[in-house]
């Protein structure tokens, strides 16, 4: 059993690589999943001689200099760039547009490969000052075939300790595991890819908005309920400021019920979807019980849902509910999980009433990994 494994945004990023050098590269997604370890290894086997590899994760100051120089010295020797936490540097994407732009007059030019790991930071520098210039590679959380494959997990430990590959040696120790999980990743990425860079009032009334909102996986949960549990005064505006910085630092994903009104969509009360289990066994002194199970095993749903990068909706009218609804274009999935639990078939009927093109899919633990392997070829 090996713990690397090759992850598929590498792939990927290879295919952009040869076939559209006239982008940059831009890989995001959260800390620790493996997104350096993997682009390291890929460079050795395949640019060994012919890359520069730096990071500005524990760069100081604003990085004009240090990134000046290295592009220099790429562009000198017309090697593949990769530069690791670019949101670290002060007005990076000026620069890079800058550089970027000079080299379309080279004959020659180089190909640049950008990581990073917050997507607010990224976000506005990406719109602002890249547009056109860059092709974007979504990195995630590890799944569990990902997980399987390298690390043995079953599917029961995947279900509790899932998502980020270097706490799986811990599992067997559940305080230790814990620990690993709060500290060396939750904790970090709160402290460095948002406290560090947005202005928050009360950390401390911020981080208990994190525990609170993954108490409800795959649940709604008002905004004004939201509100009413966190120990201080504010009002609708600053959770949903929380949310957005939570799911900018790739914790959580939010989503909007399903309506053919704007007006409601945005006004919904949202589905919090964390973006892997172990974010919500953290929180749990004990074995799940069969109906936390059942919103853990809707969560992982979610989150396969959440990789095609289409819209995705949940769905209530009075007391009929359907779990996911994903829509590319005018193509609509109506998406059922079921876990064992109980569980009325009523709302899907109700939704295809009133929806007749949308395509019903049922999800539960028996198909589970094949639809994890193939989503789109399964919800076909």
């Amino acid at each position: 059993m090996t713990n690397h494994i090759e992850l598929p945004f590498i792939h990927q990023l290879n295919n952009h690589l040869k076939n559209y050098p006239q982008f940059i590269q831009v890989i995001l997604g959260p800390r620790q999943v493996g997104k350096t370890t993997t682009i390291i290894k890929y460079l050795e086997k395949n640019h060994k001689r012919k890359h520069h590899f730096h990071s500005a994760e524990k760069l100081s100051g604003g990085g004009l200099a240090w990134l000046t120089d290295i592009w220099l010295k790429a562009r000198k020797e017309q090697t593949l760039l990769v530069i690791d936490e670019i949101q670290k540097i002060e007005n990076w994407a000026e620069i890079i547009k800058k550089f970027w732009d000079e080299e379309k007059k080279s004959k020659t030019p180089i190909r640049c490969v950008l990581l990073g790991s917050s997507s607010l930071d990224l976000h506005f520098g990406l719109t602002e000052s890249l547009t056109g210039r860059f092709q974007l590679i979504q990195v995630y959380q590890w799944n569990y075939s990902e997980s399987k494959e390298a690390y043995g997990l079953s599917f029961d430990e995947y279900l509790k300790f899932g998502g980020y590959p270097g706490s799986y040696q811990l599992r067997k120790n559940f305080q230790e595991w814990q620990s690993y999980v709060k500290h060396s990743i939750v904790e970090t990425v709160v402290e460095k890819d948002i406290l560090l860079g947005h202005k928050v009032k009360s950390p401390a009334l911020f981080k208990q908005a994190f525990d609170l909102l993954i108490s409800y996986p795959a649940q709604e949960i008002s905004f004004t309920k939201l509100l009413g549990q966190l120990q201080d005064r504010g009002n609708t505006d600053l959770v949903k400021y929380y949310i957005r910085l939570y799911e900018g630092a790739f914790l959580i994903k939010t989503l909007e019920k399903f309506s053919t009104n704007k007006i409601k969509k945005r006004t919904s009360a949202p589905k919090i979807i964390p973006l892997c289990p172990a974010f919500i066994f953290i929180t749990e002194l004990e074995e799940y019980n069969n109906e936390t199970k059942g919103h853990v095993f809707e969560t992982i749903v979610g989150c396969t849902l959440n990789r095609l990068n289409f819209e995705l909706f949940y769905w209530r009218d009075g007391n009929f509910e359907v779990d996911f609804i994903l829509k590319f274009g005018k193509k609509i999935w109506a998406i059922e999980v079921k876990s064992g639990r109980k569980k009325k078939m009523a709302g899907l009927d109700y939704f295809l009433k009133k929806f007749p093109t949308a395509i019903p899919v049922i999800i539960t633990l028996d198909n589970y990994i094949k639809f994890e392997k193939d989503p789109l070829s399964f919800l076909n």
